[in-house]
């Protein structure tokens, strides 16, 4: 595999790219931030908020080609500051339309399903670059980065978007916690947790 490393600020163009490109066909996220005319080129707009609200931690990792990327939030971490949020809300009114009030919801939704009772790293987001799927290539990053949460003994969470991943995610020690779907009864997010070994 790729080697990974922490993604550092200058690596945000790379790993906004990754993420836009892994993410342009999910069932959740190209459907949540789906406009009207059909267009797309908001997409970028909208993870670099993503990137950048993780960058503010040390625990973003990029693969050395920019094969995938891993975006995570420490315990007791925000995925964004007030200020990227307000900006977050700007690109919604500014792009969605109509559906920004299901796009608000989602947000909602997600929001109240992520657990709160014990510190945890939280998955933000996972992705491959097209071009690299199918090797085990972002599997093989997760298996990394949990291998240095189990050395802290810290817990983990996240949402699946793509219930095609689910087992992917089980076969490395996380379990469904919940589920809930998109608004209007769109796709279903399983949110699973990994115990701290």
């Amino acid at each position: 595999m790729a080697s990974p490393r922490r993604a550092t600020p200058v690596d945000i163009d790379e790993v906004t790219s990754i993420v836009t490109q892994a993410f342009a066909n999910d069932p959740l996220w190209s459907r949540a931030m789906a406009r009207p005319d059909g267009n797309t080129e908001h997409h970028a707009d909208f993870w670099r908020l993503f990137v950048e609200g993780a960058l503010r931690y040390p625990e973003t990792w990029i693969t050395d080609e920019g094969e995938a990327t891993s975006i995570w939030i420490p315990p007791d971490g925000t995925e964004m500051s007030d200020e990227q949020e307000d900006r977050l809300g700007e690109l919604v009114a500014e792009y969605l339309g109509s559906a920004a009030v299901d796009y608000h919801e989602l947000m909602g939704r997600l929001d109240a399903a992520h657990p709160r009772g014990e510190p945890h790293y939280y998955l933000s987001l996972l992705g491959t670059h097209p071009q690299h799927r199918g090797h085990g290539i972002g599997m093989k990053l997760l298996a990394h980065n949990l291998a240095i949460i189990d050395a802290e003994h810290r817990p983990a969470y996240l949402e699946s978007s793509n219930p095609n991943n689910n087992n992917r995610y089980r076969r490395l020690g996380f379990e469904p916690h919940g589920e809930f779907s998109y608004p209007g009864g769109g796709p279903v997010v399983t949110t699973m947790w990994r115990p701290a070994r």
